[in-house]
C-alpha cells in the first residue's frame, strides 16, 4: 500500500511540474504514471496471491499433521513384530506426499481411510519382507553401512547438517543405521529372490508409443534414444508386481493384527 501511495505522490509532482512548462510533457507524464501504478498494482496482486497460497499451504500442512499417531503407539503387529507409530508417521508423510502429487486432497473424508490403510499395507509388506529376508541369512556389514552413512553425510554436507534434517524428521542416527541396514538387507534379498521376466521389444515399443500419445503432440526422442530408459522403467515395473506376489503368499501364513 505505501508503495502505491508513493507512485501516486509522485505522478502528481511530475503532472504539476509539467503544467508549469510545455501542455506536451502532461500526457507523457500521465502515460507514465499509469503505467506505474498498473504495475505496482500487478505487483500487489502477487503478492496477495503468494500469501494465500502460503497460508492454504500451512492449513493443509495442519491437517495432514492431525492424521499422525503417537509414536510410542503401536499400529500393528506383524508376526509378533510391532510397527511403532513412528514409523507409521514417517510413511504416512510419504503417502500424502504421493497424493498431493496426483492432485489429491489426503485430508479429504473420502480420502482419509485410503491415506491409513494404504500405509499400513505398505509397512506390514515391508516387514514382511524384511523378515524374509532375515530367514534367508541375507545381512548387512557394518562397512556397508559405514559406506551408505559417509554417502548421506557428503550428500547433506556435513554430519551437523544431517542430524538436523534427521530432527526435522522426528529421527535419530540410531534409527537412521537401522533404516540403512534395513535397506542393505532389502537390496540383496530383491537382486537374489525376485526374479522377473526379461523385457522384450515388443512391450519397449508398446510403452513409447503409449507415452507418445499422451504427450499430445509435444516433440520427443527417437525410440532409440530413450530405449535403455524405458527397459529399466518396464523391468522395476515387473520386479514391483513380483514383490506384490511375494507379499500376498507371505501374508497367508502370517499373523496380522492391525491396532488402528
Amino acid at each position: 500500500m505505501k508503495k502505491i501511495l508513493y507512485t501516486l505522490a509522485a505522478g502528481v509532482m511530475t503532472l504539476s511540474l509539467a503544467a508549469c512548462g510545455a501542455n506536451g510533457d502532461t500526457k507523457s507524464a500521465e502515460k507514465e504514471n499509469k503505467a506505474k501504478t498498473a504495475e505496482s498494482s500487478g505487483q500487489q496482486d502477487q503478492t496477495k496471491q503468494q500469501k494465500e497460497q502460503q497460508q492454504q499451504a500451512e492449513a493443509m500442512q495442519k491437517k495432514m499433521e492431525k492424521q499422525k499417531v503417537d509414536d510410542k503407539k503401536t499400529v500393528a503387529l506383524v508376526n509378533g513384530k510391532a510397527i511403532l507409530g513412528s514409523d507409521y508417521n514417517t510413511a504416512l508423510s510419504s503417502t500424502q506426499m504421493q497424493m498431493q502429487q496426483m492432485g489429491q486432497d489426503p485430508t479429504s473424508d473420502e480420502a482419509a481411510k485410503q491415506v491409513k490403510d494404504q500405509t499400513i499395507e505398505s509397512l506390514v509388506g515391508q516387514t514382511l519382507l524384511l523378515q524374509e529376508a532375515d530367514k534367508k541369512g541375507y545381512k548387512a556389514s557394518k562397512t556397508e553401512i559405514t559406506k551408505q552413512m559417509e554417502q548421506l553425510k557428503q550428500q547433506y554436507k556435513g554430519q551437523d547438517k544431517l542430524e538436523a534434517a534427521m530432527k526435522q524428521q522426528g529421527m535419530d542416527m540410531k534409527k537412521l543405521n537401522q533404516q540403512m541396514a534395513d535397506s542393505i538387507k532389502f537390496t540383496k534379498y530383491m537382486d537374489k529372490e525376485v526374479h522377473a521376466e526379461k523385457v522384450t521389444d515388443e512391450e519397449i515399443k508398446k510403452y513409447y508409443d503409449q507415452y507418445s500419445q499422451q504427450a499430445q503432440g509435444q516433440k520427443l526422442p527417437k525410440l532409440e534414444e530413450v530405449k535403455p530408459q524405458i527397459q529399466q522403467q518396464i523391468q522395476q515395473q515387473k520386479k514391483q508386481e513380483k514383490l506384490s506376489q511375494i507379499v500376498e503368499g507371505l501374508k497367508k501364513n502370517a499373523k496380522i493384527e492391525v491396532k488402528i
